[in-house]
């Protein structure tokens, strides 16, 4: 499974247009949007397809994002962590400005691991800076246990270059897109 990964749209629907049809023909067949979405028109784009939601800082109070998303059948979140099991794979989606999402990143500096309270996670998506990332954190384990994979997939919005990220859950080959310009 292709899971087709963006956030930070801040409500640039043409753009948002754009990034999905970039994910599609890249494979895509299922979508996880990592916060600041901005506008309902933006979500108009994830509609009949699996799709996960966390919303982000800019889109706190407005409840309309939530209730729009969860009409169009998409998983929605008003803040992360939004637990998702696809293919075999656990992924923690976040905005990235969320108190949780701190506590997560101290401990794996500090310390190497997750949280002892935060559960089994393969995968840990956010968004909130704006900049791609693609980090391992920590190492295999005997128990098969992999490396956390922290990965945000860049911005449709105030970004020096518009980026989403396709990821394939069998054999973890993650790729970045650039979205090209209107015109």
């Amino acid at each position: 499974m292709i899971l087709g990964i963006l956030s930070d749209t801040h409500g640039a629907q043409a753009t948002t247009a754009r990034a999905v049809q970039t994910l599609r023909q890249a494979g895509a067949t299922a979508f996880v949007h990592c916060g600041d979405v901005g506008q309902v028109d933006v979500l108009d784009e994830l509609a009949g397809t699996p799709a996960w939601v966390v919303l982000g800082n800019t889109d706190e109070g407005h409840d309309d994002l939530f209730r729009y998303g969860t009409a169009l059948g998409l998983t929605m979140a008003r803040a992360g962590p939004l637990r998702i099991e696809l293919a075999g794979r656990v992924l923690a989606v976040f905005h990235g400005h969320e108190r949780t999402f701190g506590r997560i990143l101290r401990s794996l500096a500090d310390e190497g691991v997750m949280p002892a309270d935060f559960g089994r996670c393969d995968y840990l998506l956010h968004g909130h800076t704006h900049t791609r990332r693609d980090v391992r954190v920590g190492r295999a384990g005997r128990d098969g246990a992999r490396p956390l994979r922290i990965i945000n997939p860049g911005a449709l919005h105030r970004a020096a270059e518009h980026t989403v990220a396709t990821l394939d859950l069998q054999t973890d080959y993650l790729r970045f897109w650039r979205v090209p310009e209107a015109g």
